[in-house]
């Protein structure tokens, strides 16, 4: 399968430059923009016989400083789906990669760990050559915020002309996306009840570009669309007007979302324990900078320390035991108001914590710092807590720990152990409350 046209001998002929503009909404030859899309279908003659599925994923893909990211995403789309959910995808990423070197990298990481995707079809592969974009000086010419908008529309441009022909559908997504389960079913059954109302896209995130779709019939004229305005606007707000274009007035978000973007980690050389780095909502949790620590099951797909994160990620593991547990030690004791504690599936609530409690830990000791006091702040009902602290209780807390209260078969997601802060510190209840549990433990 040739999975990077650009690379080897046998590639398609250069595709032609972009349509050149000379004011916002007017281009020199029309005829350009149809033999640029129809170049994309040179590259996919070798599977233009292949069955349509019901619906393309399509996701374009540029370095980032996580070089795991799309793995990440790809075994997020695969794992949320069942294997009969998975006939009705197709998976196409465009790697939109400048260096070549860094690309084939790319494509051998991926058709290691992906092999049998990308000999069933279910997973295709595609690149656009340089020829295929402007200049960079005539992107920064017309670009009113540098580059970088200009090459993702192109980018997205090109892979939308070569997803025309591969579905009915076609799923919009970003290489940093974590997917619900079963997110192909509950699609499908929202394409069903829309059935008698016309539409042009239907949102199932509402961030950025994530999570749109579309009828694939529509894609030439999107693809056009966004190769006459690349310089304009960002993709995120090209799309919205695309819409309006084609008389669907106002947007169409579809709830639950499905989608949500993952967050980039400066992680230790500890699989178990990592930093994250984020923006705090000033609205939700806090989260004070902390180690994370398990003793159950850690694969290299869903790490314990995602639980811990301020956006969608979350630790996957299978088959605990009774005593288990996922503990955050904070860098520094810490005074908090309310500890929320989620696990199972968004959508079904699958995979919770079916007995589970939650304990909060203060006077830590030792070179790898653990807490040698525990009091028992709630226990789970179907899979989540969401409990106020009282106050002297939650004075200087310096570990927040998980505990396992039974066997439990199957796989276990941990979604999220958010941490509210208490905005003062009343020193003597402090005091007090640590005298009382010395004594207790004396």
């Amino acid at each position: 399968m040739n999975l990077d046209p650009s690379v080897h001998k046998e590639a398609a002929p250069p595709i032609p430059i972009f349509v050149k503009e000379d004011i916002y909404g007017k281009r020199k030859d029309p005829r350009l923009l149809e033999a640029w899309q129809n170049h994309t279908f040179q590259y996919i003659k070798t599977i233009q016989q292949r069955r349509k599925t019901w619906l393309t994923v399509g996701i374009s893909s540029v370095p980032r400083p996580d070089q795991s990211s799309l793995v990440y995403t790809l075994v997020s789309l695969f794992r949320a789906s069942s294997k009969v959910e998975q006939k009705r995808f197709t998976v196409l990423v465009h790697l939109a990669h400048s260096d070549l070197s860094q690309l084939r990298e790319t494509i051998a990481h991926i058709s290691t760990l992906f092999s049998p995707q990308i000999l069933a079809g279910q997973l295709l592969l595609i690149h656009a050559p340089s020829d295929a974009y402007p200049t960079m000086d005539a992107m920064r010419k017309g670009a009113h915020h540098g580059e970088f908008y200009s090459k993702q529309n192109i980018d997205h441009a090109f892979l939308m002309s070569f997803a025309t022909r591969l579905s009915e559908y076609f799923l919009l997504l970003e290489d940093n996306v974590l997917c619900a389960s079963s997110f192909i079913t509950h699609i499908h059954q929202k394409v069903d009840t829309m059935s008698s109302n016309p539409w042009v896209l239907l949102e199932f995130s509402n961030m950025g570009f994530l999570g749109k779709l579309f009828h694939s019939r529509d894609l030439p004229l999107l693809a056009h669309f966004l190769l006459l305005f690349y310089k304009e606007k960002p993709l995120d707000r090209l799309i919205p007007h695309f819409r309006t274009l084609l008389a669907q007035k106002n947007p169409i978000l579809c709830r639950p979302f499905f989608f949500y973007h993952r967050v980039f980690y400066y992680s230790s050389n500890d699989s178990q324990k990592a930093m994250p780095v984020w923006k705090k909502n000033p609205y939700g949790p806090d989260n004070p900078p902390a180690a994370i620590f398990t003793d159950m099951k850690v694969f290299d797909v869903h790490f314990p320390w995602e639980a811990y994160a301020l956006d969608e990620s979350f630790f996957w593991t299978h088959n605990v035991s009774a005593g288990n547990h996922l503990t955050v030690i904070l860098n520094h004791p810490a005074n908090l108001s309310r500890v929320q504690v989620l696990t199972g599936t968004i959508v079904d609530g699958k995979h919770a914590l079916e007995k589970g409690q939650v304990e909060l830990g203060y006077d830590p000791e030792g070179m790898t710092p653990h807490c040698t006091s525990f009091v028992l702040l709630g226990h789970l009902l179907e899979g989540q807590m969401n409990q106020e602290i009282f106050k002297s209780m939650g004075y200087d807390v310096s570990c927040v720990r998980l505990v396992v209260k039974a066997n439990q078969v199957g796989g276990l997601i941990i979604r999220h152990i958010y941490l509210w802060e208490e905005n003062s510190k009343d020193m003597e209840a402090a005091q007090s409350w640590r005298k009382i549990t010395k004594d207790v433990k004396n």
